[in-house]
């Protein structure tokens, strides 16, 4: 979170009288990431939302009948049980908790940094970690209470993606470069068991044990490996069809592998060297775990149990947000508004604040809108994970897929349109592990794409903006999660799609290492950085002509009728151009203690007469500006 201003700097309160209305929470969801079955009870924690709810779901009864809070963590992506005790692994703190589950009771038992990614039990009785930024796996003996590290699975990768062990070996799926590390648990000694011809892969993301049988899935090419434990050597490769990028989760049972896919979000079965489809249970599902219950096949998925009929080939859904886990405010990550409504994208969906009757409904969405773009009747969705692009009505109906960006990227990051060329441009970054974002556009005449990948040169593509024809970007030298970076400061630059030609580079601010927002403003280019600078630029030649301090960490800047906006997370403050060319920087409304993922929010209404932006974890109107 940035802060309103460094010690030593004077921003000044301005002398508007703004008005602050609350419209209630931005975005609330059920959105979970992980699930475990113990005994008759089907368990999952919701992710996002202050505090995570852990919940207890009844697959015959259909409604989750035991709920609570835990007093830490953002959310949580790792669960295993001993028995009737649940382990959960959180982030933001990575702290592990001990559930009771037939009291109900939970009590946190240890620490390993501050992002769990797995969790998993060993036949002896002991709980093994995997996480994040260390890359490394621990070990917690619920016997003893001690704790041990076995250090980095892999020197220089930070994930542990997925983790499984038997009684001698734990095995850790690694990335950002994948790996599969088989690890003696007596000695800490280590080995790469994954063949040479996969390490271009980025994550061993799922991991699945049973006896001497393990299966490994292979990100982004959505392949699974299957192992005998007794020879690590000769692997077999099972590749799902279709175009499917990831397989989220597996469980085996006996002679079969059961298995669920992304994008398309398929249930699959590998049995006797024969991959079958089963089904979908709807575009887009995400499968976190998949469960054989007897005769009964279901699977815990974002926010639904889901139940599997063979014979006829259907899924029938339970709704955890109705079953007794009802949505929570969440953390935004990104803001629109329209004529009629104000748009806010969280996980799995998107709210829609009716501005006509004052209430919000939420559209269901496959992955998460990082960029959201009005032009017209039609709002234009930037969708992360695998860069997808889609399009609804302001009201949230009508949402369709237009396509995927591809290029090896899959976080969009920002969005404008150009009038003169009905093209909607998306900037990105790519996918984990992988260098140089793109410039999408996206022709709403006729529905062409165009990718042009390293035009910001050796950095991923943070902020776009468009005037005349021509695209302004600004660059982050941390091209994705699990690259360092290759340039030492981040560039603007301006990029005529017409010709495919850079027009000019320029490193406007010294060290920058990301240019958060560019927007252009009578007759300047407005460009905030990661450190809370602010350059402003001449769009002809990218020479600086003016600079200013606007806090410490990222802005998001929006133009209203009575001038140029911004935020913070922690103010509204107002840019008021110079002739010198140093603008001079206003508080306009303070304490917002925006809770957001990522970049900070802020938008201007239609009509340009007031602000939008989140405060703590709701969406307020900032009128009366002047």
């Amino acid at each position: 979170m940035s802060v309103s201003a460094p010690a030593g700097a004077t921003i000044p309160v301005g002398t508007e009288t703004p008005t602050v209305t609350s419209l209630g929470p931005a975005s609330a969801v059920t959105s979970t990431s992980v699930a475990e079955q113990v005994g008759d009870r089907i368990w999952t924690i919701t992710s996002g939302v202050s505090p995570v709810q852990v919940g207890a779901f009844d697959p015959v009864g259909k409604t989750v009948d035991r709920k609570f809070s835990l007093p830490t963590g953002a959310g949580a992506w790792a669960m295993t049980h001993l028995g009737t005790d649940l382990y959960i692994g959180l982030y933001t703190p990575g702290d592990v908790y001990k559930v009771d589950t037939t009291t109900g009771t939970a009590a946190k038992v240890a620490q390993f940094g501050s992002f769990i990614w797995s969790l998993a039990a060993t036949p002896d009785g002991k709980i093994v970690a995997g996480t994040y930024p260390d890359g490394a796996v621990h070990e917690y003996d619920p016997a003893t209470g001690a704790t041990k590290s076995y250090g980095a699975a892999v020197a220089g990768e930070q994930y542990v993606r997925s983790i499984a062990a038997d009684a001698t070996t734990i095995y850790a799926g690694v990335g950002t470069k994948a790996h599969l590390v088989a690890i003696d648990r007596a000695t800490g000694a280590r080995r790469d068991v994954l063949p040479a011809k996969y390490a271009d892969r980025t994550f061993v993301a799922t991991l699945a044990l049973d006896g001497t049988k393990l299966a490994a899935s292979l990100s982004p090419t959505g392949t699974m490996l299957v192992y005998d434990t007794a020879d690590l050597s000769n692997p077999v490769e099972v590749q799902t069809p279709g175009g499917d990028q990831y397989i989220t989760a597996i469980t085996i049972d006996g002679p079969d592998i059961y298995l669920g896919t992304r994008p398309s979000g398929t249930l699959y079965r590998y049995r006797d060297g024969t991959l079958t489809r089963l089904g979908s249970p709807y575009d887009g599902a995400y499968f976190n775990r998949i469960f054989v219950d007897g005769a009964a096949l279901r699977a815990e998925l974002t926010s639904q149990v889901v139940d599997f009929d063979e014979a006829s080939g259907t899924f029938t859904g339970t709704d955890l947000g109705q079953a007794g886990l009802p949505p929570a405010p969440e953390q935004a990550m990104a803001i629109a508004a329209t004529p009629t409504s104000v748009l806010v994208s969280g996980k799995a969906g998107v709210q829609v604040h009716d501005l006509a009757t004052g209430g919000s409904s939420r559209t269901f969405l496959p992955g998460e809108a990082k960029t959201m773009t009005p032009v017209g009747n039609s709002v234009y969705l930037g969708v992360y994970t695998l860069a997808r692009l889609w399009q609804m009505r302001p009201d949230g109906t009508g949402l369709h897929e237009l396509g995927q960006i591809g290029n090896e990227q899959t976080r969009p990051t920002d969005a404008a349109y150009d009038d003169r060329s009905r093209t909607w441009l998306i900037s990105t970054e790519p996918d984990y592990g992988k260098y140089d974002g793109t410039l999408v556009e996206q022709h709403l005449d006729g529905g062409a794409r165009e990718v042009h990948r390293g035009v910001v040169p050796h950095q991923s593509v943070r902020s776009v903006t468009t005037a005349d024809g021509i695209a302004y970007l600004g660059g982050a030298t941390r091209n994705s999660l699990g690259t360092d970076p290759i340039l030492p400061k981040a560039t603007v630059v301006a990029f005529d799609p017409r010709r495919n030609r850079v027009l000019w580079e320029s490193a406007a601010l010294p060290d920058a290492q990301t240019y958060s927002d560019l927007v252009l403003y009578r007759g300047r280019l407005y460009a905030t950085t990661d450190d809370g600078r602010l350059a402003v630029i001449d769009p002809a030649t990218g020479k600086l002509v003016g600079s200013a301090t606007l806090g410490t960490g990222q802005s998001r800047l929006t133009i209203a009728r009575s001038g140029l906006y911004g935020t913070d997370n922690k103010r509204v403050f107002k840019v008021t151009p110079s002739p010198t060319g140093a603008p001079t920087v206003s508080t306009v409304v303070d304490g917002l203690a925006a809770q957001i993922y990522s970049y900070p929010l802020i938008t201007t209404s239609s009509t340009g007469d007031a602000l939008y932006t989140i405060k703590g974890r709701d969406l307020v109107r900032i009128g009366g500006l002047r």
